[in-house]
């Protein structure tokens, strides 16, 4: 029977594995590194899992497959549960690594949003050791899905890869409560592809603000152009702020723009 049913594109899949989760009949897997259509029958044509993919290779076809069987689904869902289900003394030391390695493919890829928890041990931020405020995975830009929870309607950072290293009180004064994402105006490519992820984060995610971070060095101003261009294409208002952190770490400048 002719009916609707996803299509990859394996030339411009590169394997991330975000389209994985967003698949509850888990009809798609990694396999030798693209996203592959396991069984036709598993596949409900409504194309819950277009919106994950950042590279636009899923889309829906109409052809020639087997109906569509939930039964199938339900049976297949509950034994892989069975056998993926962790003892209960080692489910607290295994879940991170669990939520990254369900989608298959590159596991830096695979997204995770995760809680940070209050510290457990008194004194131990006096004694230098400082808990990460990170929420979330991945953070490259290249990398990140706009449509991720854990952008929408949060205050993003989006910061130079340099950032982190040169300013010690990162995690704290600027990553607290926020999400984050890292880019290179120098270095990286596809800077077309940067503008229209944080268009998307402005109008589709709904960001509530925007902290540019960049270092003092002069390519390093080309992320606050990326993020102005992005902020241009956007439908939508948000607060923009710049943050210039020196080289030796000091806080140069911080002001809404």
């Amino acid at each position: 029977m002719k009916r609707k049913i996803i299509s990859i594109d394996e030339e411009k899949c590169t394997g991330c594995g975000l389209c994985v989760p967003g698949c509850h009949e888990e009809a798609i897997k990694i396999i030798d590194g693209k996203a592959k259509l396991v069984n036709d029958v598993f596949c409900d044509g409504l194309g819950a899992c277009l919106g994950e993919c950042p590279e636009g290779a899923l889309a829906i076809e109409e052809r020639d497959a087997e109906p569509f069987d939930e039964k199938l689904v339900q049976d297949s869902i509950a034994r892989k549960k069975q056998k993926d289900t962790p003892s209960q003394h080692s489910k607290s030391a295994t879940q991170n690594l669990n939520v990254m390695s369900q989608a298959g493919g590159c596991p830096g890829s695979a997204h995770a949003a995760f809680e940070r928890k209050a510290q457990a041990i008194p004194g131990k931020a006096q004694a230098g050791e400082q808990s990460s405020e990170l929420t979330h995975w991945p953070i490259q830009l290249h990398l990140v899905n706009p449509a991720a929870d854990f952008f929408r309607g949060k205050d993003v950072v989006l910061a130079a890869d340099c950032v982190a290293f040169a300013s010690g009180n990162f995690h704290v004064r600027f990553l607290k409560g926020k999400s984050l994402a890292i880019a290179c105006p120098k270095l990286d490519t596809g800077q077309d592809e940067y503008i229209e992820k944080i268009r998307r984060l402005v109008d589709e995610a709904k960001i509530n603000t925007l902290t540019v971070m960049m270092m003092q060095v002069p390519c390093c101003r080309g992320l606050m152009q990326i993020a102005q261009a992005a902020l241009q294409k956007a439908t939508r208002k948000v607060p923009l702020k710049a943050v210039v952190i020196s080289i030796q770490g000091d806080v140069l400048s911080e002001e809404w723009v």
